[in-house]
């Protein structure tokens, strides 16, 4: 028969206990070692990433910007007056020069007011001739009045002369040489009067003809100026260059003032850059600067620098200094770097993909070994097109990854694979 053991029993209860409790600790130590280990590190494929290493020495700051080749001098021309498109020449993108017509425009106002200027001017000079043959004929009236007088005071004279000698011979008489005398004297006054007379109206020919000379030469000016207006119906460039616009189609009205063409001289080319707001602070007229037309690189320095930012940019100027390639045409787009400034001798690295002026960033460098990278803040200073300078954070020889590296945000290192 059986026999009952009941200290085995509970033995084999205390040893179940013993095992829970250990296996209880077990759990809790593993899950705490568990909780405390890092997250794995993401691999990052090495060929789809870019690094550079950390140097120090001279670094050339530029800036960029995408723009276009823009004629220097560019040409609007209005309508000189109200009209109508009659006819046009020439297409857009046409050589000209500047007495090339380009268009016709027909007022035919302005052609009855050119026609009355005309008849009102002729009119006016024909008064003008009519008063200086008139004047004419009235001074030469008053000098054959005058010579009347002069011959009249010539006889009297001679008259009284000769009676003062036959006075002195007794032959006449006292009362006979008073008279002729007396007449030879009011014959001198007369003529002396007919003399001044004669000299003051001719003196006044000129102020006379001077009133209607005026009104003559204010007619002239009047038909001048319409006459022009006329001359400018037909629409001329005024300067050599190529037609780049022409804005009206036959049978259009125009106003006065209203811009007809466009005309370029496209030998005489700039490069028009849009640089960043941030980035053109720093540009000065006379910077040096390059243009690279996509056939040839143009060297040129800045000439102009727009005050006002339009979307995040503004317009700078660059003159060119190098010959044009051949097919530089107007509206041709460019790429334009500035030089800024040369800084001696300073610690830089290339630029990263989110890397602004005077900002802290956060990089991945490079392990000695190379197969991992960990997240370091990085102080950086003054740009370029392509470097940038190290304030804090990196030291020379570093290595660390240049490119947009948003995707591992949440992690701290990376492997390369």
């Amino acid at each position: 028969m059986d026999i009952a053991r009941p200290d085995v029993k509970r033995q084999k209860q205390i040893r179940r206990y013993i095992y829970a409790g250990v296996a209880l600790v077990l759990v809790v130590v593993i899950t705490g070692a568990l909780s405390r280990l890092k997250p794995a590190a993401p691999s990052v494929d090495r060929a789809t990433i870019w690094t550079d290493t950390v140097k120090r020495g001279p670094m050339l700051r530029e800036v960029r910007g995408l723009g276009t080749l823009v004629p220097e001098t560019i040409l609007l021309i209005p309508a000189a007056t109200d009209g109508r498109v009659e006819q046009r020449y020439l297409l857009p993108g046409t050589p000209v020069q500047a007495n090339t017509v380009i268009l016709d425009l027909v007022d035919p106002e302005l052609q009855q007011a050119t026609l009355d200027a005309q008849f009102q001017l002729k009119g006016a000079e024909a008064e003008l001739n009519s008063m200086k043959a008139q004047l004419q004929n009235q001074l030469m009236d008053k000098r054959t009045a005058a010579a009347a007088v002069r011959s009249a005071f010539h006889t009297a004279q001679l008259q009284a002369d000769s009676n003062k000698k036959l006075s002195e011979l007794g032959i006449v008489s006292d009362l006979v040489l008073k008279t002729s005398e007396v007449q030879a004297e009011e014959l001198a006054k007369q003529n002396d009067l007919a003399e001044k007379e004669v000299e003051t109206f001719s003196n006044s020919i000129d102020a006379q003809l001077a009133v209607q000379q005026a009104k003559v030469d204010q007619l002239k000016a009047l038909y001048e100026l319409k006459k022009s207006l006329m001359d400018q119906l037909h629409v001329r460039p005024g300067i050599d260059g190529v037609l780049q616009e022409l804005d009206v189609e036959v049978g259009q009205k125009v106003t006065q003032g209203t811009v007809l063409a466009r005309v370029a001289q496209p030998k005489n080319l700039k490069a028009a850059l849009k640089i960043a707001e941030t980035q053109a602070k720093d540009i000065q007229i006379g910077q040096k600067a390059t243009v690279d037309t996509h056939n040839g690189v143009i060297p040129g320095h800045v000439m102009r620098i727009d005050p006002s930012v339009i979307n995040g940019t503004r317009t700078v100027d660059v003159k060119l200094d190098g010959p044009l390639p051949q097919g530089a045409v107007p509206d041709l787009s460019v790429e334009g770097t500035v030089e800024i400034e040369r800084l001696a001798d300073v610690l830089y690295v290339g630029r990263p993909v989110h890397g602004e002026a005077d900002s802290v960033v956060g990089l991945f460098k490079l392990d000695d070994d190379g197969k991992e990278a960990t997240r370091v803040q990085v102080q950086l200073g003054r740009t370029s097109v392509n470097n940038v300078e190290i304030v804090k954070g990196l030291k020379i020889g570093d290595t660390v990854i240049l490119s947009d590296m948003s995707a591992w945000d949440n992690f701290d290192r990376v492997k390369l694979n």
